[in-house]
């Protein structure tokens, strides 16, 4: 049997003092698919071109298209401005197939979330971006809180505050649903909160 290394996140949280939202996916893709250093790095996922639509009415806002890139400062300096915080459910996993998909990953130790929210005072909404993301999400949470499913949201009392936790669809292309319908899910999750 293969030894499988374990994997510790390569990214620093990214968590604004002044975030409301607190973004969570599952771990980033082997960075050898990396346009960027920072989150969501993969030029084939869409969440950048989501939030473009929402915001911008224009879902190539945050892209450099003809260097198939993003405008890595653009998205940093928004979500700074918005109060958008982003890190992933998991510190430390196993890639079991080498590869991004949620589906062959081990995860090894979950993030210490109630020290991530310690950073952000007025944080009281967690969005997860996809099946791992919130199974992993909820082993953090008492017992008592329920999992949300996609497009919806549970409450629970979490780190010393009431939480409301969000299930967006995948902004990954091998979650078969049109780019429009899952930005329309995203577009109602930020006006609810008061981003948009």
């Amino acid at each position: 049997m293969l030894d499988i290394e374990i994997e510790t996140h390569p990214l620093a949280p990214f968590t604004p003092s002044n975030a409301k939202l607190l973004m969570l996916g599952s771990f980033p893709p082997p960075e050898t698919r990396w346009k960027m250093r920072f989150y969501y790095p993969n030029y084939q996922n869409d969440m950048w071109r989501i939030f473009g639509l929402c915001f911008f009415n224009n879902k190539d806002y945050f892209l450099d298209i003809p260097n198939k890139n993003f405008h890595e400062q653009s998205i940093r300096d928004f979500l700074t401005e918005k109060g958008i915080a982003i890190f992933d459910t998991a510190y430390q996993v196993k890639r079991l197939k080498g590869n991004a998909s949620d589906k062959f990953l081990e995860i090894v130790t979950p993030t210490d979330l109630t020290k991530l929210l310690e950073k952000m005072p007025e944080c009281t909404h967690i969005m997860t971006t996809g099946d791992k993301a919130t199974d992993t999400l909820m082993l953090n949470m008492p017992m008592n809180v329920e999992k949300p499913t996609i497009g919806q949201s549970s409450q629970g009392y979490f780190a010393n505050r009431t939480i409301t936790l969000h299930r967006m669809p995948s902004s990954s292309r091998a979650y078969p649903l049109k780019l429009e319908i899952k930005a329309e899910a995203y577009l109602n999750l930020f006006k609810e909160i008061g981003l948009l």
